[in-house]
């Protein structure tokens, strides 16, 4: 077969053929410059952890939070590019090839907007707490009575469960995007000359490549995790966020140049409108879209759906486990507040790498193959030699990134929230440490479980965010802005959310075919715009019921978890017994409606700062014009209402 591809061919003398896409073939699918630039990151990465092994090896409290001691800007750059993961950048790529600038409403349902609320008022509230993980948050709000207890475990069940998720969810995508990149022919060939056990073992890992690529990719961040703790994270990361942001530049303007505007003019989404358009339309044709994305039909509920989700997901604080701990881990509330300004700039290239990785796979790969392995095969087709070994070096960052961070914040909760309880060792206890260790493996093991079961990112995603997510936004609100909320009413409004979630699956597959009125009710209750409200409203009124039918949470707990984090909201009895300390919550700074203000302009900058470089990747001068002066009014805006006020706010 001949190959069809901008380079023609012209790289290598044949073409292959990976899941219906056609791309040229390398005699090792990556050239020596490829391979010295992987070499050389992971030489790096792998030094780091080394190097910061001692320091991180000190105590629990330097081993998960860096002994609170890293700079907000190095925090905020480890927080935001852990979010820049290989997984999620292929599944943003492929809603930007199916519906255009329309895919941003759907980046809703995950808090894209967060970084928003954490500036505002959240990141500093969380700083405020001053404890380890999210978990142990809750004996603050609820104390350490039975109810607190209670509370703390369902929350660590939850953020466990979750982030074995995630893991499991990374580990099909990079399992996907490394195998593009073996010659596995190449490789049985080459094994075959060494004798029969090698050709063995060589036809093996063909057969499985998706898998041993993942576990391969695992092993070796897996080793950097257990080594550095949160040092080695933090320290990696500010490596990755500088060679994530020469790939996202590179790709934009590779793009940006081979893309012309007649060319994008002529790309239509699903929906058959402008490629531009940010407006959403209520329902799509299901045969525009391929079998997995058809649950995207009623696009317009969709959307109300996903807005909604994401406005409760961003009330409710850090909503992604990982994101407290970098909260938690800030010098003070007002670096956490800081923290929070930087975390959507590091972002914004990914944006612009996403579009321009989209308008090449519309240019030349428009309708071959699986649109969620667009991505991979359009930089082994347009990229050349040595760019891109840069291009996925910095790719395999984003996912060590979002790897490294989920695995520590899964291992912290499993030491500080379930092991340490029952053994009683003091912080300083190095055992707690070989603990972690001992943590780190068992949620990489079990996420690779998971990630072995996995199907497509969607459904994947989707039941993640909108059903399992569904379960904890409530409470995670009402803890934050409704002081009679006790520790029984959070533990019974998650719990009874997390098994309505769990339901929703094996309620289709438990339904018999014979009985078809039964199989559509149940189909029809996993559909996301369903799943949602259904979840959402189960979980409430576990929360209302365990909360009304048990004594409220203590005074004295209460008091002293006002003054300490001095939230906005319904706490009038509490403020009243805080009378003598009410003035701080009246500080610059402190109240609700500057709070919200802010939010709502932040989110406006932050949505500026995103569509600007994306709108210009595709030839929109105008649109990304326009965009980017929205985005600077908003900056100088917030420098009067929210930066200026930051410091006053803690005095």
């Amino acid at each position: 077969m001949a190959c069809d591809y901008p380079c023609g061919g012209a790289l290598a003398g044949r073409a292959a053929c990976f899941n219906g896409f056609m791309f040229c073939e390398f005699p090792w699918a990556m050239n020596i410059l490829d391979l010295a630039a992987l070499v050389f990151y992971f030489a790096i990465v792998l030094g780091a952890g080394v190097w910061y092994r001692r320091r991180a090896a000190r105590n629990v409290e330097a081993y998960f939070l860096g002994g609170r001691s890293l700079h907000w800007l190095g925090l905020a750059m480890s927080g935001s590019v852990a979010t820049f993961d290989i997984t999620g950048t292929m599944w943003i790529v492929t809603l930007i090839t199916l519906f255009g600038m329309k895919s941003m409403w759907n980046h809703w349902m995950w808090g894209f907007l967060m970084a928003a609320f954490f500036m505002s008022y959240m990141g500093k509230w969380v700083r405020r707490s001053g404890v380890m993980t999210g978990a142990e948050w809750m004996i603050t709000r609820f104390g350490d009575r039975r109810d607190g207890c209670v509370a703390r475990l369902a929350y660590t069940l939850l953020a466990v469960v979750m982030l074995t998720g995630f893991i499991g969810y990374a580990f099909q995508g990079i399992g996907k995007f490394g195998a593009v990149y073996v010659n596995w022919s190449e490789l049985v060939r080459s094994a075959a000359s060494v004798g029969p056990t090698a050709e063995a073992m060589a036809r093996f890992c063909a057969d499985h490549r998706v898998e041993v690529c993942a576990v391969t990719i695992f092993a070796l961040t897996t080793l950097y995790v257990l080594l550095g703790g949160l040092y080695g994270v933090v320290v990696t990361n500010v490596i990755q966020t500088l060679v994530l942001t020469a790939a996202g530049v590179m790709i934009a303007v590779i793009a940006y140049r081979h893309v012309t505007p007649e060319t994008v003019a002529a790309m239509r989404p699903a929906d058959g409108t402008s490629l531009a358009s940010l407006m959403p339309c209520w329902r799509l044709a299901s045969s525009s879209l391929p079998v997995d994305y058809a649950v995207y039909e009623f696009f317009g509920a969709l959307v109300i759906m996903w807005v909604v989700k994401g406005l409760l997901l961003n009330l409710g604080g850090p909503g992604q486990m990982t994101d407290f701990q970098a909260f938690l881990a800030a010098r003070s509330p007002q670096d956490a507040s800081k923290l929070g300004a930087a975390w959507s700039v590091f972002l914004v290239v990914r944006w612009a790498m996403c579009m321009g990785i989209a308008l090449l796979a519309l240019s030349g790969l428009a309708g071959r193959g699986d649109a969620e392995q667009a991505m991979p095969v359009v930089l082994q087709a347009f990229l050349p030699p040595g760019v891109r070994g840069l291009v996925i070096a910095g790719l395999l960052a984003a996912f060590m990134s979002t790897f490294s961070a989920t695995v520590n914040a899964a291992a912290s909760y499993l030491v500080r929230d379930l092991w340490q309880p029952l053994v009683r060792w003091d912080d300083q206890d190095r055992r707690l440490v070989w603990a972690g260790y001992g943590a780190t493996v068992a949620v990489v093991a079990a996420g690779m479980a998971i990630g072995l079961n996995a199907s497509s990112i969607r459904q994947v995603w989707d039941w993640v965010m909108m059903a399992v997510g569904a379960a904890f936004v409530v409470p995670n609100v009402l803890r934050w802005y409704w002081w009679r909320l006790n520790g029984w009413g959070y533990a019974a409004g998650t719990v009874v959310g997390m098994a309505a979630a769990l339901a929703l699956p094996v309620s289709l597959k438990l339904t018999p075919p014979s009985v078809p009125w039964l199989v559509q009710w149940a189909s029809t209750l996993n559909l996301p715009y369903v799943a949602f409200p259904v979840v959402s409203l189960l979980s409430a009124i576990g929360c209302l019921v365990g909360t009304w039918t048990t004594k409220p949470t203590d005074e004295v707990t209460l008091a002293r978890f006002f003054r300490t984090v001095r939230p906005f909201g319904l706490w009038k009895p509490i403020r009243r017994v805080c009378a003598s300390d009410a003035d701080q919550a009246s500080r610059p700074g402190e109240g609700a409606a500057l709070a919200l203000f802010n939010v709502a302009v932040a989110s406006t900058a932050i949505i500026g700062a995103y569509l600007a470089p994306m709108y210009l990747v595709g030839h929109w001068h105008h649109h990304a014009a326009t965009w980017c002066a929205v985005a600077l009014v908003s900056a100088a805006v917030l420098y009067v209402t929210w930066y200026r006020n930051l410091a006053r706010s803690e005095r």
